[in-house]
């Protein structure tokens, strides 16, 4: 997305191009707390917290 050339006219809304894809974390996880994720050569670990939140380690 270009900077608004003119700062006093509302900024053009992002369209679908501009935005990053979007994944669920249901659709990762599929009913596990915690996975492994592959990324070249190296492995990671994204677990569900007890309060319900997001980690990704390496």
């Amino acid at each position: 997305m270009q900077p608004n050339p003119n700062p006093s006219a509302p900024a053009a809304a992002p369209t679908a191009a501009d935005l990053p894809p979007r994944v669920d974390s249901h659709q990762l996880l599929r009913g596990h707390r915690t996975i492994e994720i592959e990324h070249g050569e190296q492995r990671y670990t994204l677990r569900v917290t007890k309060d319900n939140k997001l980690i990704l380690t390496k």
